[in-house]
C-alpha cells in the first residue's frame, strides 16, 4: 500500500503511452499525468463514505427525465477511465447531461471514454489533493468539463467550481454543519453533515 502519490517517468524518452497506463492492473491505481505514470494510495474508509454519499445524492439525476422519484437528465457514473486533456484519468463521481447524449458513453476499442463529461467530481486525498487541484483540474479545464466540485474529507468542506473563459471560478464553498444547493444539481439539497463519517465513527 502506498502512502503518497508516485510519478514514474525520468525523462523525455521514458513518457509513458496510454498503452502503458492501460496495461497497469486496476488494483494500482495509476493515472497517466503529462506523460508519467501517478500511482496513488488505497482510499481510506473516509474517502469511500464522502465518494459514496456525492453519487448516492445525485443519484436522483440518474434517469431519462424529471418526474417523480428525482429530476433526472443525467448518466452519473463513478471511477471511470477517462481519456481528458491530454491525462489519463479516473475521476470519483463523473456525469454526462442526457439531451447530449442518448446513450451512455461508453469506452473506445482501448478500453476507455473519451466523451467530454459535463460534471466531474474528485474527493481529495493526502495523494491525490496536489493532483485534483493541479494538473488534472488544468486538464478537466481544457478538455472543456464545465461544472467541478472538489470535495475534503479532511475539512469537511465541498468546493463547486464553474468553467468560465480564463478557468474555473469558484461559484461556493460549503462548510461543515451548511446544507446546500449546488451547480448542476440544484433541484437536491446536500446536507454536509451527510457526506462524512462522524469522527467518533470506527475508520473515521
Amino acid at each position: 500500500m502506498r502512502a503518497a502519490s508516485l510519478a514514474l517517468s525520468s525523462g523525455p524518452s521514458d513518457r509513458a503511452t496510454v498503452e502503458d497506463w492501460l496495461a497497469v492492473a486496476e488494483s494500482e491505481r495509476a493515472e497517466l499525468i503529462h506523460g508519467a505514470l501517478v500511482y496513488h494510495a488505497f482510499p481510506g474508509p473516509q474517502h469511500g463514505f464522502t465518494q459514496g454519499g456525492i453519487f448516492v445524492k445525485l443519484w436522483p439525476y440518474n434517469r431519462k427525465g424529471s418526474g417523480e422519484g428525482g429530476p433526472g437528465g443525467w448518466w452519473i457514473s463513478q471511477e471511470v477511465d477517462m481519456l481528458l486533456g491530454g491525462i489519463g484519468c479516473r475521476p470519483d463521481v463523473v456525469g454526462w447531461r442526457r439531451d447530449k447524449h442518448e446513450r451512455a458513453p461508453a469506452p473506445d476499442d482501448r478500453g476507455v471514454v473519451t466523451a467530454v463529461p459535463d460534471f466531474i467530481c474528485e474527493v481529495l486525498s493526502s495523494s491525490t489533493a496536489r493532483y485534483d487541484q493541479g494538473p488534472k483540474r488544468d486538464a478537466y479545464f481544457q478538455a472543456g468539463v464545465p461544472h467541478y466540485w472538489l470535495v475534503d474529507p479532511t475539512y469537511e468542506t465541498l468546493t463547486v467550481l464553474e468553467r468560465a473563459e480564463r478557468g474555473y471560478v469558484i461559484l461556493l464553498v460549503a462548510s461543515p454543519g451548511d446544507t446546500v444547493r449546488a451547480a448542476p444539481f440544484d433541484d437536491v439539497e446536500i446536507p454536509m453533515a451527510e457526506l462524512f463519517l462522524d469522527r467518533g465513527e470506527p475508520g473515521a
